[in-house]
């Protein structure tokens, strides 16, 4: 059976990266914070702070490659079965990234935005989160998309009240439903499909992440915990990823 995991070890040479063949679009499961913590006898709020400097990483990458959109999984509607303490710094730690960052991103032409339910968000985080999203709102380059109170499922149900409300209202035939009019009720609305979704950590599930748009997506799947991620990590994943026959369901 052949191993999907990639080495941590292995040496990355940029030569073997195609410039012209990047994907448009990268979404990422940031996981092992805990799991890298524990291993250094640190509690695991310690691991969600080291993983910063990873996303730091990871973004100024993909700025530079000129990748179209970033999507991270910061927080999803799972995660409030936490205990309290560390959703509590979960969310601190998003205000104090936020404060620290935007500024730089948005020199950086760095848009902002956010997919998932971020109303029950506390107070302050909503004010960061919504503060960054304005001042980065007309800046064209690289997209990143974070997920905050995001779950796939929910996504789904509710385009799919939405939709059911427009055919009980007569707003719409239900004939003329299809799946490019579904995505319109999406949180990813006006995003193409991620080309591939990288998860670290040694995990191989999905973890109700954008079900319904990673369809024909590539994995990649490494076991180097999420702060241990980093710009030669992302650079290998891209090689992998340009290495695969995409068919999408078709024959070459």
């Amino acid at each position: 059976m052949r191993n999907i995991f990639s080495k941590s070890s292995k040496k990355v040479d940029e030569k073997d990266l195609s410039l012209d063949r990047l994907p448009k679009h990268i979404a990422v499961i940031m996981d092992g914070n805990g799991r890298w913590a524990k291993k250094r006898g640190l509690p695991r709020t310690a691991g969600h702070k080291a993983g910063i400097e990873a996303l730091r990483e990871v973004i100024r990458t993909c700025s530079e490659f000129h990748i179209g959109y970033l999507t991270l999984y910061a927080f999803s509607t799972e995660n409030w079965k936490r205990p309290v303490d560390e959703v509590s710094a979960l969310m601190q730690l998003l205000v104090y990234y936020l404060r620290k960052e935007v500024k730089e991103l948005h020199k950086n032409n760095v848009k902002i935005r956010t997919i998932g339910d971020i109303s029950r968000l506390p107070e302050n985080s909503l004010k960061e989160i919504n503060s960054a999203v304005n001042l980065t709102k007309n800046n064209t380059g690289l997209v990143v998309n974070i997920a905050l109170n995001y779950g796939g499922r929910n996504e789904i149900i509710n385009g799919v009240k939405e939709i059911c409300q427009k055919v009980k209202d007569n707003e719409i035939d239900i004939e003329k439903i299809d799946e490019h009019y579904f995505e319109e009720f999406l949180y990813t609305k006006g995003i193409p499909d991620p080309d591939m979704v990288i998860r670290p950590s040694g995990e191989f599930r999905i973890s109700n992440f954008l079900l319904w748009q990673i369809a024909y997506s590539e994995f990649w799947f490494s076991n180097i915990f999420w702060p241990d991620f980093n710009r030669e990590s992302l650079i290998q994943a891209i090689i992998d990823y340009q290495k695969r026959d995409r068919r999408f369901g078709g024959i070459k």
